[in-house]
């Protein structure tokens, strides 16, 4: 497997991330194995996250992005969607591509869509494994386009080297919808749909933001994020947005900061997989399994506290470790 990823073979890249993706456990062990073996050849792309509210056009604008870095700078681009999963049903409609047809079609696209799977932050629980196997396989760009949903969309930032938060003018999101956590992690602020009618509108939108994030302090590689206007749909911009994010990777690079914040981010995921794997145990444990249905029964009528709950569960299961190190 790791040999056909290394020469871009994208079906098994595809693969690759359902393995990945997957919570059986001999498939999680297949999972570790495969990562630890694409690790050395990761690290060299470009790595983006893009947020903002639905119906701001993201797929068309990452298609936009995507397809100038292809034709204009002849590089490859892989996208992972994150698709919202239901949280009556479980499922999720993995429609992104439709969203994007000639990004799909191009031969050195990849376009992955994914379910969140109830995981915060806009992202999938496997989000950053499945970028490190992009790697891997050669892509130079990587692109993450979260469910979008509005100010909960953090957990990227935590796992990209640019964010970029995408905005409409005219949608009450100028100062409100899109709130001071979003912004403040923002690397740079497009105002989309910016053509026609709407330009002028945009371009207030835009001075009125560019005005309050002005008093925000910089970041501490001194970076200021610049707020923009721009049309995926007519092509206006877009160049101008890429150069933005290349520019502050030379400058992250040459700093110093680019190594350090890749540095934290892996620190970050290991402690998120730590906390993923322990709920996972925790809800596997047959004494869990066997008491919970009565406990949950007991909450809902009020016979105990859900505090009193977990905390007798939660014993439960400390009981068990300390059996098994005894």
């Amino acid at each position: 497997m790791l040999e056909r990823i290394l020469n871009g073979d994208r079906a098994v890249l595809a693969r690759a991330i359902t393995l990945i993706e997957s919570s059986r456990a001999d498939h999680q062990e297949r999972a570790r194995e495969l990562m630890d073996a694409c690790l050395p050849y990761t690290g060299h792309s470009v790595r983006l996250g893009i947020t903002g509210v639905p119906g701001v056009g993201k797929s068309t604008f990452v298609e936009a992005l995507g397809m100038h870095i292809i034709q204009e700078r002849r590089e490859k681009v892989a996208v992972l969607a994150i698709d919202p999963s239901s949280p009556v049903s479980g499922g999720s409609i993995l429609g992104d591509k439709t969203r994007m047809p000639r990004l799909s079609t191009d031969e050195n696209a990849f376009i992955r869509p994914s379910p969140s799977r109830g995981t915060a932050g806009g992202v999938g629980a496997t989000t950053r494994e499945a970028m490190l196997l992009c790697e891997a396989a050669g892509f130079q760009n990587v692109f993450v386009e979260t469910v979008g949903v509005g100010q909960s969309e953090v957990a990227v930032a935590s796992m990209v080297d640019f964010f970029l938060l995408l905005m409409i003018a005219g949608a009450g999101d100028e100062l409100q919808g899109i709130k001071r956590g979003v912004l403040e992690l923002a690397d740079l602020v497009a105002f989309n749909k910016a053509d026609g009618d709407n330009r002028i509108r945009a371009e207030a939108a835009r001075k009125q933001l560019e005005s309050a994030m002005s008093l925000f302090p910089p970041q501490p590689s001194g970076w200021r994020s610049p707020v923009v206007v721009c049309s995926a749909r007519a092509g206006d911009g877009i160049a101008q947005i890429w150069d933005t994010v290349l520019n502050h990777r030379a400058r992250m690079s040459a700093s110093g900061e680019l190594e350090l914040k890749r540095k934290r981010q892996a620190w970050d995921a290991m402690y998120e997989t730590i906390r993923r794997a322990l709920i996972h145990n925790f809800f596997s444990d047959p004494e869990v399994r066997g008491r919970l249905p009565q406990l949950e029964k007991d909450v809902m009528e009020g016979r105990i506290s859900s505090y009193g709950a977990a905390r007798s569960l939660l014993q439960l299961l400390n009981g068990a470790l300390t059996e098994s190190s005894s």
